[in-house]
């Protein structure tokens, strides 16, 4: 792990296996993500993997003999990721496979390098899906989309991904760490609790539904906001640059 600023950086590193999730490796993840938002120096979190791949699954033959134990500390892993406060965003830089696209589909924002592949596999390994990847896909990229790779065995590249809504964008491979470390920054440089909440609405605004309800979850939240002295402080720095004072 590396810290840009604000941005924390986790690399899952272990190359000769594709980056697998074995237990230590999720444990790993679980622990730096407890370390980070504990962190007030930490205001978002990218995901990547060391290269060739992002992440090419679960390490499946490390289940033992308790396969629902084993497969549940594989899950921790990436569902400790989605449950994260902070913004978290996925930089997706070569295959992301299974699991791996849990992991991806994990976190809030997706963004592919040019040579990334998204492959689900479940059905060619003789295996269901699991860790919630059916419920992620089709809320990320929606039920064509879901049942198009899920079921009908459809890999995507990059730009595929991104023209079908699985990833934010698809960039150049040389310019992914930078820009998902740009990207992850934006979210990184309000203010932490506010940057927080309103992640936390997004997500909520999923059992909402009608306008007025959302308009009434949002105003308490709002109005909290405006208590708050980052609230004043920007406001006051914006009147300065219109006034020119």
């Amino acid at each position: 792990m590396e810290h840009h600023d604000r941005v924390a950086v986790i690399t899952l590193n272990d190359p000769d296996r594709r980056n697998t999730l074995s237990f230590p490796l999720c444990d790993a993840l679980v622990a730096t993500m407890e370390q980070l938002e504990a962190d007030a120096g930490t205001g978002a979190v990218v995901v990547t993997g060391a290269a060739p791949a992002f992440c090419a699954g679960a390490a499946l033959g490390d289940l033992g003999s308790s396969r629902q134990e084993g497969l549940e500390r594989i899950y921790e892993g990436f569902l400790r990721v989605a449950r994260s406060p902070l913004p978290t965003l996925a930089a997706v830089n070569g295959a992301a496979v299974g699991a791996g696209m849990n992991l991806a589909l994990a976190c809030d924002v997706r963004l592919a390098g040019a040579s990334a592949k998204f492959d689900t596999r479940f059905l060619d390994l003789g295996i269901h899906p699991g860790g919630g990847h059916t419920w992620m896909f089709r809320n990320v990229a929606g039920l064509q989309t879901a049942m198009a790779a899920v079921v009908f065995g459809q890999a995507m590249d990059g730009a595929e991904a991104e023209r079908v809504g699985l990833v934010w964008k698809c960039v150049p491979d040389d310019e992914l760490l930078d820009t998902a470390v740009a990207m992850a920054g934006r979210a990184a440089s309000g203010p932490p609790e506010l940057t927080r909440a309103v992640k936390r609405t997004i997500q909520e605004m999923g059992t909402v539904d009608t306008h007025p309800e959302a308009v009434a979850k949002e105003l308490e939240v709002q109005l909290w906001s405006m208590d708050q002295p980052e609230f004043a402080e920007r406001l006051a720095a914006l009147q300065r640059r219109i006034t020119g004072s």
